[in-house]
């Protein structure tokens, strides 16, 4: 799929088309993963969409957002980047030619889906000397790294609400957000410079935080179906990322992450040092059912000093403290004084508080919330898309998956599935 770029000597590209059919498809996302080393001032992309940049397990991602394909419509995303980081890559010289209309990247949007991935089939062995009980085999790709401690949460297991608690706490900490009102449920202001729901080039923010925000209401309440979307649509995206992987040591995996993430603040060897590891961690300890205890272990003979940027904490201590003495300049937090010292038991009843309130609390009908979450649609077919074909195109959340990298093209081809 990769071949000389005619319209920028010296570079490589790919264009890349999402499967289209003859009825109309919403809400296309797509991502391509470049090269390692590969810069955002020296790729190109194509202006169809709006477009963006992330990193994914340290390499440069671009991302684009199709709201609409109408039947039949066949819309091609492209990048072009310098031949240097594929070094060893000899491109096929029966194709090629110009990308189209290539400009620099543009930073606008961060919704990221991955679009293609691998799957090794199964096979069955059969012995001539004896019948055996036919026997199923999946060689995986092992661990899936690189998922963001939100979408780890589903994989742990963690309640929605629970799961949401999350996402909001990811957007305090980004300074995204702010609560008005905790009862009978939060009522939410999204703070600048959020309020364009994409966040800037250098805070951007994620899909299921996009979708979080957009679940916001006129009076800063959440609604409850638009909140259950977001729950699947993260859901949908964690389980086509695992595809390939093995699903039980990608669990363990990240349980040893949150293991690796206490063991940063129990190590730290000084009061700010452990309040510091502490905020860092934070989305990764709240996947711990046991944080609140394990938070006061660690400071039961140290304080914690928070600092005035927190957002996440001074949400908590701001509406859940039965006494707060400190009230934070929530416009211009870098203006506020420092805050006093907190003692460790009085901090992690606090924090064990808000989380578990912020989750009783986050939409006004719980009950609502959870019947709007249906279940996971039912596994794509694996007959082939084509004829004789050794690999498998699927339509994977209105967005083309193929099962190897060799048919990616054929799933351009068009056709339902």
């Amino acid at each position: 799929m990769i071949t000389n770029d005619t319209q920028n000597p010296g570079n490589l590209g790919m264009q890349f088309a999402p499967e289209w059919t003859d009825i109309q498809i919403n809400d296309v996302r797509v991502q391509i993963v470049l090269p390692q080393g590969a810069t955002a001032s020296d790729v190109k992309t194509t202006q169809n969409f709006y477009n963006s940049t992330s990193t994914v397990e340290g390499r440069l991602a671009v991302y684009w957002e199709i709201p609409v394909l109408q039947a039949n419509e066949q819309h091609i995303v492209g990048v072009s980047f310098p031949a240097k980081y594929l070094p060893n890559y000899t491109p096929p010289t029966s194709s090629g030619g110009g990308f189209g209309n290539l400009a620099g990247i543009l930073p606008l949007i961060v919704l990221p889906i991955i679009a293609i991935i691998l799957i090794i089939g199964v096979v069955q062995v059969a012995r001539k000397s004896s019948y055996s009980s036919p026997k199923l085999s999946m060689e995986t790709l092992g661990v899936k790294r690189g998922l963001t401690a939100v979408e780890a949460s589903y994989l742990l297991d963690l309640k929605p609400t629970q799961i949401v608690t999350e996402i909001l706490y990811s957007l305090l900490q980004k300074r995204a957000v702010w609560t008005i009102e905790t009862k009978p449920a939060l009522k939410l202001r999204i703070l600048p410079p959020y309020e364009n729901k994409t966040g800037s080039k250098d805070n951007p923010l994620r899909y299921y935080e996009i979708d979080f925000l957009n679940a916001l209401k006129a009076d800063g309440t959440l609604d409850e179906e638009k909140l259950a979307h977001t729950i699947m649509f993260l859901r949908d995206t964690t389980e086509q990322k695992m595809q390939g992987y093995s699903r039980k040591d990608t669990i363990d995996y990240y349980r040893k992450i949150v293991t690796q993430a206490w063991t940063q603040v129990e190590q730290a060897g000084t009061v700010e040092l452990a309040s510091n590891a502490y905020d860092e961690q934070l989305l990764w300890l709240m996947l711990d059912p046991n944080q609140r205890s394990r938070t006061e272990t660690i400071f039961q003979n140290r304080p914690f000093q928070p600092n005035p940027l927190w957002f996440w904490w001074w949400y908590g201590y701001s509406n859940y403290h039965p006494n707060p003495t400190y009230k934070p300049n929530i416009e211009e937090p870098a203006q506020s004084a420092k805050p006093p010292t907190i003692p460790g038991a009085e901090f992690a009843n606090t924090i064990a508080t808000s989380v578990e309130k912020t989750s009783n609390n986050i939409v006004v009908n719980v009950e609502k919330f959870a019947n709007s979450i249906v279940p996971p649609p039912p596994k794509a077919s694996h007959d082939p898309a084509h004829p004789k074909a050794d690999c498998v195109c699927a339509c994977a959340a209105c967005a083309c998956a193929c099962a190897c990298v060799s048919c990616a093209c054929a799933c351009a081809g068009g056709g339902a599935h």
